[in-house]
């Protein structure tokens, strides 16, 4: 197996007698298991390969994955909470993360924030970035205040 770009900006896949041209990877369940089952998508959305984890790819590819992955997914890393609020069925974040201040909306928080375990909650906004909140502990009181009045 060997990923690389070609022409530039579109990731291709051959394997064995065979060639992928825009080749999507997405986890299969970045919710329950974040970082294992790596699907590669074809140009239609159908699989052509599922990975158990991002090494199983071998040594060559998994920079390309990283890179590809970091551009398909956001993960920020939630180191404060300035504001939240509720309304119609929406929340509202002001944030400061480890990329800087976001600002975000979130809808039906029983699908969107996902406790991981104890200490490791996931939020998504409605374009699919992800917001982690990890350890949660690790918060300033007041963050941690205006996240449980929430969640």
């Amino acid at each position: 197996m060997k990923l690389f770009y070609a022409p530039e900006g579109r990731l291709r896949l051959t394997m064995e007698d065979r060639s992928h041209l825009d080749v999507v990877p997405a986890w299969a369940a970045p919710r329950t298991h974040p970082d294992r089952y790596l699907s590669l998508l074809d140009s239609k959305g159908k699989e052509i390969l599922m990975l158990e984890r991002l090494e199983d790819a071998g040594a060559d590819n998994v920079e390309v994955l990283r890179q590809e992955l970091r551009r398909r997914y956001l993960y920020s890393q939630v180191r404060r909470v300035n504001a939240v609020r509720m309304e119609f069925g929406a929340t509202y974040w002001s944030v400061e993360t480890d990329r800087g201040h976001r600002d975000f909306v979130t809808q039906s928080l029983q699908e969107n924030a996902q406790w991981i375990d104890e200490e490791f909650l996931l939020l998504i906004d409605v374009e699919g970035n992800h917001y982690q909140v990890k350890p949660v502990s690790a918060l300033d009181p007041d963050s941690l205040r205006r996240l449980r009045s929430v969640v």
